[in-house]
């Protein structure tokens, strides 16, 4: 009698018997639920640091990657510049050719002159000779 008056009034004993002034059960109920909370609180905080862990990984990784792109860009623009510079180089050479055929060919031209005058004046040496 006295523990109904007492819990209409709001209070209540525990397996103490303490006073209290809430239920036993949802005392017990709140007690588990701070549990849990302090439970997920501490795996959140975990969750936190293996993501902080992630977070720096990729970022490092990142930053490799960044690295071998720039490398790639250069090897890639160091090749384009050597094709260009043998490109040159090939026209430069197609020139000397084209030059060197042309100094061949005058001179070749100038060697048959130079044969027929010679095969001229070996005509006239020889018709020199005869008449004397």
């Amino acid at each position: 009698m006295a523990d109904e008056a007492l819990a209409r009034a709001g209070l209540h004993f525990d397996e103490l018997n303490k006073i209290r002034v809430l239920e036993p059960d949802v005392a017990q109920q709140t007690k588990e639920l701070k549990e849990e909370c302090k439970e997920f609180v501490d795996k959140i905080g975990d969750f936190q640091k293996i993501v902080g862990t992630f977070i720096e990984m990729v970022d490092t990784v990142a930053k490799e990657v960044e690295k071998e792109k720039m490398k790639a860009i250069g090897a890639r623009n160091m090749l384009k510049s050597i094709a260009k510079q043998r490109e040159a180089e090939q026209q430069q050479l197609q020139a000397l050719i084209t030059e060197k055929r042309m100094q061949m060919e005058r001179l070749r031209i100038q060697h048959d002159a130079l044969l027929k005058e010679e095969a001229s004046q070996n005509e006239f040496i020889e018709q020199l000779v005869l008449q004397k």
